[in-house]
């Protein structure tokens, strides 16, 4: 049974939500939860912007915690994302 985790990145519509974007962290619970932990937004489920953390288990998506955000909050998540991403491969590399 291989466990992946990712963040999904969906916005609200008038047809329901539509997947724009995914972010693959792999297959370490306690790192992925930490990184989506830092992520700024809230509970406010009628915001358009909308992050979840995903895992798949056996190939099946499965939904963990979900954050609603702004768009400026959506750009400083985005940065934050990307930056320990980089960081997370740089150190895989040098190990």
């Amino acid at each position: 049974m291989e466990t992946e985790f990712y963040i999904l990145l969906s916005l609200k519509t008038t047809q329901g939500f539509v997947n724009y974007g995914q972010y693959f962290l792999g297959d370490d619970r306690q790192t992925s939860a930490a990184l989506f932990d830092r992520l700024k937004g809230g509970q406010d489920l009628s915001a358009p912007l909308h992050i979840d953390l995903m895992e798949t288990i056996d190939e099946l998506p499965v939904r963990i915690k979900t954050i609603c955000c702004s768009l400026e909050e959506l750009g400083a998540n985005c940065k934050l994302i990307a930056c320990e991403i980089f960081r997370l491969k740089t150190l895989e590399e040098m190990l």
